[in-house]
């Protein structure tokens, strides 16, 4: 009754497990490196966003010195932007560049 049924061996499970768990094992770091670079990216594209900011606000009349508060205070940066999406503080130096935290 038995030997009439189909069905996968013990081996075969375990072969299909195992090409499974090569396949993670070479994905995850690959995953784990792009993720880092997302968050470096993320954040050389916040600072020339910030940059962008300090331009209109300089623009509107406003004087030097410019901080990231005086720009929340004059709604060209939301109080959630003063970092960077890794984390990172910014801050702008005297010369008017944005500056990061390492």
């Amino acid at each position: 009754m038995l030997k009439n049924e189909k069905g996968f061996t013990l081996i075969e499970m375990m072969i299909v497990l195992l090409v499974i768990s090569v396949l993670l094992f070479i994905t995850i770091p690959n995953v784990t490196n792009q993720s880092n670079s997302i968050n470096s990216k993320g954040c050389e594209a916040f600072v020339h966003m910030v940059e962008g900011q300090i331009e209109a606000y300089k623009m509107d009349g406003n004087t030097d010195p410019v901080t990231i508060d005086a720009l929340v205070t004059g709604g060209y940066l939301n109080d959630e932007y003063k970092a960077c999406p890794d984390g990172r503080a910014i801050t702008i130096d005297t010369a008017g560049k944005v500056v990061t935290s390492n």
